[in-house]
């Protein structure tokens, strides 16, 4: 049954994911994202609905079990932070190479190395290009609130499926660690055996029978040519996201001069920095990206036509702000701002950063 609650980003993730219809979760313990294995423990999903939750022994081991769950076409899950997702990079480019789905949390905490356990988004470059070797692309999808937390869980599930692609959801360690209030949904039932064979059986393992040959799971190809033909497809099938799964919120863009472009905490701070603009007389809006790849390309070189500068706000030293120049084609000013290393801006860092390197610059 729906019902509210006030939750942390974290568990709201893991709620979702049991009441998603999740068959499997596999991951390991790092801050600041531990709280996800420790509601699921805690809850006894194999209790509730006979989903499994299981602590690998490290993020290699869970990424792997992700990995063999997946290919047997079950709804399965992962979670982890910054380095811990830089260890699994190897599998999810198996993953994707092998055409498999499944549900991928970060919870961005500061680098590089081992860096801090404060919160960061220096993940970006890592998330939409592709962080391990080969030419391939996680659909990356960016809430900004503890509710978008538990809606993008049964979204990706659907969108994993739908491209037979690993989708990413990249948090952050304000969102993951902050409480609000959260309408859960209703609980979706776990697929059955039948339901992956009826559905899925085309490709995932579920058994050989006599009407048809096995299903082979594999990234590896040792013909040339079958390989660039299978590099063909996915690329394809990247195009098509980019074509079908662009998502954005603007608010104030209808008279906006100056647009704050964020993510994540950082579109939530930089919505502050908006108003205090606006109070200013400075007509600022916001364009905020819910999905960073595909990235809203065409939408913001619509905007810039509008508008006098751009300013992309983060908290990384600037990654974002390359696909925003990009995506603008020299129409308008656009420049970086963003604390890094785990430090958190401030409205009114972000506003005066507009000030001084778009309005005054």
């Amino acid at each position: 049954m729906a019902e509210i609650k006030l939750m942390k980003g974290n568990e709201a993730i893991a709620e979702a994911a049991i009441r998603a219809g999740c068959d499997a979760y596999f991951g390991y313990p790092i801050t600041p994202q531990s709280e996800v294995i420790e509601y699921l423990m805690m809850e006894r999903p194999e209790i509730r609905t006979g989903m499994v939750a299981l602590q690998a022994e490290s993020e290699i081991a869970a990424i792997h079990m992700v990995y063999g769950a997946a290919a047997a076409g079950k709804r399965v899950m992962t979670s982890s932070s910054s380095p811990g997702i830089s260890l699994k990079e190897e599998g999810i480019s198996y993953m994707a190479g092998a055409e498999l789905p499944a549900v991928i949390v970060n919870v961005v905490r500061g680098g590089p190395g081992l860096g801090t356990i404060q919160p960061s988004q220096a993940d970006y470059f890592q998330s939409t290009k592709g962080g391990g070797h080969g030419d391939y692309r996680l659909l990356v999808l960016a809430p900004a609130s503890v509710q978008e937390m538990a809606d993008f869980v049964a979204d990706a599930f659907r969108l994993a499926f739908k491209y037979r692609n690993p989708i990413m959801i990249l948090s952050d360690g304000v969102i993951g660690q902050m409480m609000e209030k959260v309408n859960m949904p209703d609980q979706t039932p776990r697929m059955s055996d039948e339901d992956i064979i009826k559905n899925y059986g085309d490709w995932a393992t579920t058994g050989k029978t006599n009407d048809r040959e096995r299903n082979i799971i594999t990234s590896l190809e040792l013909d040339p040519y079958k390989q660039e033909q299978h590099n063909i497809k996915l690329q394809a099938k990247y195009t098509q996201m980019q074509e079908e799964e662009v998502r954005y919120e603007m608010i104030n863009c209808d008279d906006a001069e100056y647009i704050f472009v964020a993510y994540g905490s950082s579109a939530r701070i930089a919505q502050k920095a908006m108003e205090q603009a606006r109070e200013k007389g400075i007509k600022a809006g916001i364009f905020r990206l819910i999905t960073l790849f595909p990235f809203p390309t065409k939408q913001l070189n619509e905007l810039a036509d509008k508008v006098k500068g751009f300013l992309a706000v983060e908290m990384s030293a600037g990654q974002m702000i390359e696909d925003v120049k990009l995506a603008i084609e020299g129409k308008a000013k656009a420049e970086h701002f963003g604390r890094y290393g785990g430090i958190i801006h401030s409205p009114e860092e972000i506003l005066e950063a507009l000030e001084q390197k778009i309005i005054g610059g």
